[in-house]
């Protein structure tokens, strides 16, 4: 009988290495992805062809609860790390069967990360999800008590490894050694390690205003908060423009400064008033070369009406709106 696992890869070379770990021991290897609202990676294009079938499943809706209240807390950050890695490992387990699969690969490094890769974080994770010792961890799989494939025997355990701590130059040699010479950044891509992005999440969730379609936006533009349940994001350059005027909903407000000045598309949300439109509109104007003008035009409309309104604003500096700045 053929020998299955499931390796969760998030896109970095962690799980990457791990996978084909497992799959040089002539285990047939699934790469699975967990989508989340914060994930800056695109998985099909930063995750490299090693010969393994790879499969995303999202859990946006799912991580909206837990980021409202995860049970054990957040890092430095607004990164619910614990309680991330618990759902995904759950999930995991359920796709077990469905997939027909034998076990789960990870590519956690023990000591890697303070928060969710320390001895007793790791423990904790395998038994909440779980999984137990259907879990395995070929980076530091020496670290730990054996693991059923293991004691079965479909996996050697002096071909896995006890890679240990922060230091990421094992890893590189291995992915030397086993000629892998493309893969995402050490870094990640989660959004909620980004102390800037992690502030705008926490204003909107102080405001109640936790939504999917408001987690995309958040990831674009300046962002200024213009009235309590009303914002302003303001594009930053011609792919944010363009994007921002993508993501407009109905009842939503997009403004333009007049055809002859460069500047960008701003995407107001939420209650808006004329004063509110005047303010969107100013502030618009001041992200827009003004250059020795007193004054400008500038044009919104409220979607999904294609009609465009017209008022002239005064041109004033950034400076004056900096106080509204998320």
């Amino acid at each position: 009988m053929k020998i299955k696992a499931l390796a969760l890869v998030s896109g970095g070379l962690d799980s990457l290495l791990a996978a084909k770990l497992i799959q040089d021991q002539g285990i047939e290897v699934t790469g699975v992805h967990f989508k989340i609202p914060f994930c800056k990676l695109d998985i099909k294009k930063s995750f490299p062809d090693i010969g393994i079938k790879l499969l995303e499943f999202d859990l946006g809706a799912e991580f909206l609860s837990l980021i409202r209240n995860p049970r054990y807390g957040f890092g430095s950050n607004m990164n619910p790390c614990i309680d991330c890695k618990i759902l995904m490992f759950t999930k995991a387990k359920e796709l077990l069967s469905e997939l027909r699969a034998d076990f789960i690969v990870t590519g956690e490094v023990l000591g890697q990360r303070p928060m969710s890769q320390n001895k007793q974080a790791l423990g904790l994770i395998k038994q909440r999800s779980g999984l137990d010792d259907l879990l395995l961890r070929p980076l530091s799989a020496q670290f730990f008590p054996l693991s059923l494939p293991e004691r079965e025997g479909w996996v050697k355990r002096d071909k896995l490894l006890n890679f240990n701590g922060r230091m990421r130059t094992p890893q590189m040699q291995l992915a030397k050694k086993l000629g892998i010479s493309k893969y995402a950044n050490p870094a990640g891509g989660c959004l909620l390690t980004d102390p800037c992005f992690s502030k705008r999440l926490e204003e909107l969730l102080w405001h109640e205003e936790l939504s999917l379609d408001n987690l995309v936006l958040l990831r674009v533009g300046r962002h200024f908060r213009i009235e309590k349940k009303s914002r302003l994001v303001v594009g930053r350059n011609e792919n944010e423009n363009r994007l921002l005027a993508q993501l407009a909903m109905p009842g939503d407000y997009l403004f333009f400064p007049q055809n002859d000045l460069a500047g960008p598309t701003s995407l107001a949300r939420g209650p808006m008033t004329q004063e509110l439109i005047y303010l969107s509109s100013q502030i618009t104007s001041a992200y827009s070369d003004t250059i020795g003008l007193k004054n400008m035009e500038v044009s919104y409309r409220n979607i999904p009406e294609t009609k465009d309104n017209l008022h002239k604003v005064d041109c004033l500096p950034k400076s004056r709106f900096v106080h509204l700045l998320v």
